[in-house]
């Protein structure tokens, strides 16, 4: 069983430390059972390369924090296009949505915002928490595109739209 853990663990390790994936070794026969098995890196290790397609900033801390994942916790990485005068309709999240405004200007609808209502201008990001009602709306002259990733619990829809199952 270590063996099926350690050798996936040390490629991953290796992949994202910025080197090709190691030549994995058994342990050979007669050996100690159980024993981790060997990991020899190329000399031709191949190059990683790393492209960001998203940046943005926001004004406060950040926290990831995912209620009631007692199955554990699912992410997913989407891109969503809002044409103009389109909207995502009133919904809320059982996790946690990080967002980068790729182009466009959303207009965030929300009681967590003072009077209710915040534009996200192109590079901004947008961090939305569990369970409040909130709607984005594109009320630009071109489409908005967003860089989402949401952190929400096994099980869950990325968006609610039943809205007596968003907050306490």
């Amino acid at each position: 069983m270590r063996t099926l853990v350690v050798a996936p663990l040390v490629a991953l390790l290796m992949t994202v430390g910025g080197c090709a994936a190691p030549a994995v070794t058994s342990p050979t026969p007669g050996s100690t059972a159980g024993a981790a098995p060997s990991v020899t890196v190329p000399s031709s290790a191949a190059p990683v390369s790393a492209v960001d397609v998203a940046a943005g900033e926001i004004d406060e801390g950040v926290v990831v924090d995912v209620p009631d994942a007692g199955d554990g916790v699912g992410v997913t990485f989407r891109e969503i296009t809002i044409a103009p005068g389109a909207g995502t309709g009133v919904h809320c999240h059982h996790g946690q949505l990080i967002a980068v405004v790729q182009a466009g200007e959303l207009t965030h609808y929300a009681a967590t915002h003072p009077d209710g209502v915040r534009v996200y201008a192109t590079g901004e990001a947008i961090i939305e928490g569990a369970g409040y009602p909130h709607e984005g709306v594109n009320e630009g002259d071109e489409p908005v595109v967003l860089w989402v990733t949401y952190v929400i619990p096994e099980g869950q829809p990325l968006a609610e739209t039943d809205l007596d199952r968003c907050g306490p």
